[in-house]
């Protein structure tokens, strides 16, 4: 993996944290140390209890994220670092295709937040980084697959043992009933099932899933369902929630991009928002 790409996946990673913690601090009720959570036997397990376990497991590296982007967004004032809405929509379109988990809205501000972070952070680790326009286009054509998002969508499932199951699922959905709620009560995929069937992110090139349901998806609208897919395991039904259109990027999009890819690449320091801890004069919780 590549220093850029691992990046990505590690802003991807902190987003996840960021949310997780987002719900549960959230929550009105998340100071009420006594509250029973759960009980076994006659045995209970208070929030406090609950709430301590989770930042003994989580809570540096979820305040390591937190810091990273108090570090990143006090350095880009400083250095006058700034970002355009269309990288940060391109980069978020990567995420969808690249690394969108199950059931996560890319539409949330705090994943904008996040991906424009990623990029203020690239522009710090490299705003020194100066290459000719002959070099950046030599990059570009020697890596335009780096530049080219493939055609995904964002598909639900529920998987039926025959097609008369199958027919009688699009009955009820006809009728009213929840996608999410069939699939949880009656798909055989139970990894998807337990999502409500939400499979994520599905490329043209991905493997996920079998190539008659990428060619049924390609014909249906979004915010839709399919008619019944034999499968191999069955017959299949998926929903169609997002389309994300495939596009190769030329040159003039994207290099900006360029640049920050080649400088990432050449960097002999970790890709971290770390290295301006000290510039930025942090001190925290767990020490150095």
């Amino acid at each position: 993996m590549g220093k850029r790409q691992l990046l990505m996946a590690v802003v991807a990673l902190g987003i996840l944290n960021i949310l997780t913690l987002s719900f549960f601090l959230s929550r009105p009720d998340w100071r009420a140390g006594k509250e029973t959570v759960a009980t076994v036997g006659k045995e209970e397990i208070t929030r406090q209890e609950w709430l301590g376990e989770m930042e003994a497991r989580y809570g540096e590296e979820t305040l390591r994220d937190l810091v990273d982007q108090k570090v990143i967004e006090k350095m880009a004032a400083k250095y006058k670092i700034k970002v355009s809405d269309t990288d940060v929509e391109q980069e978020l379109t990567m995420y969808k295709v690249l690394y969108g988990p199950q059931g996560q809205n890319f539409d949330d501000e705090q994943w904008q937040k996040q991906v424009k972070l990623g990029l203020m952070l690239e522009e710090l680790l490299t705003k020194d980084a100066v290459f000719s326009d002959e070099e950046l286009e030599e990059y570009y054509r020697q890596n335009m697959s780096l530049f080219e998002i493939p055609a995904a969508y964002r598909l639900s499932q529920i998987i039926v043992k025959t097609e008369e199951e199958a027919q009688q699922t699009i009955k009820e959905l006809e009728e009213g009933s929840s996608f999410a709620a069939l699939a949880m009560e009656r798909s055989l995929d139970e990894f998807s099932a337990n999502q409500g069937g939400e499979l994520g992110f599905v490329s043209e090139e991905s493997e996920r899933v079998e190539p008659q349901v990428l060619a049924e998806v390609r014909g249906i609208k979004e915010q839709s369902w399919s008619r019944p897919i034999k499968l191999e395991t069955g017959y299949g039904i998926v929903y169609l929630h997002e389309k994300v259109e495939g596009k190769k990027y030329a040159f003039s999009e994207v290099k900006d991009r360029v640049r920050r890819q080649m400088a990432v690449e050449q960097m002999d320091l970790p890709v971290s928002a770390r290295n301006f801890w000290s510039e930025a004069e942090v001190s925290w919780f767990y020490g150095k």
